[in-house]
């Protein structure tokens, strides 16, 4: 590998930044592929569902074998709201293999004790998110109910371009919490990334089936392109 690539796979793995090493098999040609500039790389359709599947696979087009060397950061789960959706969320969450942390402000609910084997941090997400540096490859759900704490994550979340980022609560509450955002400055284009009501529509109704539901939409957000069906007003 040339010296140049292997410091731009280095630089990006440490700023946690997705991107493709291309090998043709004959010759050996190599190029660095972001996704900032794979729409224009002749390999687009099959880059974009590598980085997707965030794995490594050997293509063929026109003939030609190619290797592409897939890097992702690792997918962390931010939580916001140590409630009984989060209980049922997390062990699920480890066994898809997202790193999972709750956030919540009230301490009567984020204990340790509650939430075994998951980092619980106690405090605003306003606090906690910006050292945290969250990023394309995180995804936020809120499941507090109450605005002075899930629209705070919600304004990271956006801010940061979260792959995902779902809000518990009707369409009723999402319309006012709609209201407060574009007040904040943000479009209604921006608006339409939060899932809200969060979940799949698989009509949930106890913690765990709606845990279930949340899972299944982080996954959709993360693997592939939603259908037209599948896009929200």
């Amino acid at each position: 590998m040339r010296r140049d690539l292997l410091t731009q796979l280095n630089d990006a793995r440490r700023e946690r930044r997705a991107a493709v090493l291309v090998t043709a098999l004959e010759g050996g040609e190599q190029r660095f592929v972001t996704p900032e500039t794979l729409a224009s790389d002749p390999l687009a359709d099959e880059l974009d569902a590598a980085l997707r599947a965030g794995k490594s696979r050997l293509i063929e087009q026109d003939g030609k074998s190619y290797f592409l060397t897939v890097q992702v950061p690792p997918v962390r789960l931010v939580v916001i709201g140590a409630v009984h959706i989060s209980q049922a969320l997390a062990p699920m969450a480890k066994l898809a293999g997202f790193d999972m942390v709750i956030v919540d402000p009230r301490t009567a609910f984020a204990t340790p004790e509650r939430f075994p084997d998951v980092e619980v941090i106690a405090d605003w997400p306003e606090t906690v998110l910006p050292p945290m540096k969250i990023d394309r490859y995180t995804g936020i759900c809120c499941f507090t109910h109450d605005s002075k704490i899930d629209d705070p994550a919600l304004d990271e979340a956006l801010r940061a371009q979260c792959f995902y980022i779902g809000a518990l609560g009707s369409r009723k509450t999402h319309g006012k919490r709609v209201e407060r955002l574009l007040a904040k400055g943000f479009s209604e284009s921006d608006i339409a990334r939060i899932r809200a009501p969060i979940g799949l529509d698989i009509g949930a109704v106890t913690p765990t089936e709606i845990a279930v539901s949340v899972l299944g939409e982080i996954i959709l957000a993360l693997r592939k392109k939603p259908l037209r069906t599948e896009v929200r007003p």
